[in-house]
Parts: structure tokens; sequence; C-alpha cells
């Protein structure tokens, strides 16, 4: 049986946990964090791979969460030390003590959050959006509600996307260089050309710097740049990069990608500061930030 996405011991540094996507292991890695009588995971071994995100919502229950433990080995070749691998494998776990504190647990249902496994991440889910429905843009978190005729006649548009990515495609660390480097691809993303080569809005005619800026974000220094892009047919609209380094494992920088219309139909762009000022580290519901909030340590 295919071994679900899940953080596990990595076999290659015991002491950290690795994110495992299904199929593969990321470069994703942080510390191991269980609850009060609850056994940590035990080494997996798998074959490395890019991880995508994986959207869940989170609830707080009153039950423990139990422990899964994975089981593994890891051999050295004797050609530098190469990892021979194979996938990780469950086995179930000791139940937590009765009186053992109470660990949030996932569910698909809790219509406020939404959250981002792989970036350590959680974002909240304002009213009007919804979590992602065949959509064929990867790593959406959340949209508006319902679809509409794209204006320049080609395909169906949504009115507001939010999408959360890890910037593996650059060795640049700075939240600052990263969101400008990002705004340019998330502006031509959302406005010129889809994924098919399709103009749904006509292609962009202009944009328009509005916004940019230092911000706290789950508290650790970001930084946010945001255009108003205007486009051959319909209103255009507004486009955010924002990013931060994570919060878990290596540090990798996260990028979220806001994309509204403009125009009356458009979600109101009050929503990217309300969702901006709203993640979390996942786990930690203190951990907060936004426009004007303080700025916690950049590592």
């Amino acid at each position: 049986m295919t071994t679900p996405p899940g953080w596990y011991r990595d076999p290659s540094a015991p002491h950290m946990e690795r994110w495992w996507d299904g199929t593969a292991w990321t470069e994703h890695r942080r510390a191991p964090a269980a609850a009060p009588g609850q056994p940590l995971p035990q080494p997996p071994s798998a074959g490395g791979g890019a991880g995508r995100a994986r959207v869940v919502a989170l609830t707080t229950a009153g039950a423990v969460l139990a422990a899964a433990v994975v089981t593994g080995a890891v051999v050295l070749g004797q050609d530098g030390g190469a990892e021979a691998e194979t996938a990780p494998t469950r086995v179930s776990s000791a139940a937590a003590p009765a009186n053992a504190t109470p660990s949030p647990s996932l569910s698909a249902d809790d219509p406020s959050v939404v959250v981002d496994e792989l970036n350590g991440i959680t974002l909240p889910l304002p009213d009007g959006w919804v979590r992602p429905k065949n959509i064929a843009v990867e790593d959406v978190v959340m949209t508006t509600d319902g679809t509409y005729d794209c204006p320049a006649g080609v395909g169906l548009c949504r009115h507001g996307l939010v999408i959360s990515r890890t910037g593996t495609s650059t060795d640049e660390t700075s939240p600052r260089a990263l969101a400008q480097q990002d705004i340019p691809d998330a502006a031509d993303a959302a406005y010129d050309r889809d994924l098919t080569g399709r103009r749904p809005f006509g292609g962009i005619e202009s944009h328009q710097v509005v916004g940019s800026g230092q911000v706290a974000v789950a508290g650790r220094a970001g930084w946010y740049v945001r255009w108003r892009v205007r486009t051959a047919e319909g209103p255009g609209g507004y486009v955010q990069s924002l990013a931060f380094p994570s919060s878990v494992g290596t540090e990798a920088p996260v990028i979220v990608r806001f994309v509204f219309d403009a125009g009356k139909d458009g979600p109101p762009l009050a929503d990217m500061d309300r969702i901006t000022k709203g993640i979390r580290v996942l786990g930690d519901a203190d951990a907060g930030g936004g426009v004007g909030s303080s700025i916690g340590p950049t590592g």
C-alpha cells in the first residue's frame, strides 16, 4: 500500500523529519515535534524527488492523534555514500495516555482555515472564498466561489486565486528580491497567457506598482509587491507576490501569489491584507503578522 504524504524521520539525518510527497522524498526538513505521550516517527527511507503543496483544512479537536511510525533502512554504497532507499511503511503506534494534552486534528470540513503542509503554514479562508476544485493551476490553496466566461471569450475564469508555493527556482533568499522577481511571472500567469497558450483577457496592456514593502508573515520578515494590471479585455486586476522564509525545515522561501479581478465582481482588496495577516505557522495559532505588524527574527 502506498504511504500517504507526511512528515517522517529523515533516513539521512535521524534527528530531523523530512517531507514524503506520496512517491518520493522532498528537500523539506524540520525538527520533530511530538505531543506528550506520543512516540516520534522512526526512520523511513525513500527515493528523492520534488514535492507539491498538499492543502487540507485544519480544525481543533479534543482527541489526541496517534503518531505514525515508519520503518526502513539506509544502505550506504561504496561509491561516495549514495543512499539506497525504499518507500516508507506505516505501522501502528501505541495510543497516547488518556491525560495527554489534545493536539489539533486535520479536517477537510473546517470552513475557516486551509493548510499548506509542505510549507508549514495555515491560511485563513475569508467569506466568499472556497477550497480549490477542478483547478489546472498548480499549488492553488483557495479561490473565489464560482466561475465566469473569460472576457476574451476563451475558457472559464475565476475572480480570485491564492497560490502558495516553494521558491525553489532560484538560490535567492532575500524576500524583497524574491517578491520583485516573482511579480512579473505572477502577472503573466494570471492575466496574459494561460497554460494552453490562450489569452483569456486578451493579454496585458500595462501595469502599475500600487504597493510594496516589508511585512511580517507568521512571525518572519517578508516582502510584498502589488501590481494593478490592465488587460485588453475586461477590467484587469490586481496581482501580489508575497515572499517570506518558511519556519520549518531548511527555511526555504515561501511565495504566496494573490490574483484579484478588478471591478465590482472582484474580491475586496482588503482580503489580501486579511489573508496575509492571518498566515500562521502550522500548529502555532499565535504566530501571525501582517502589514504594519512587528517583524520577527529572520534566522
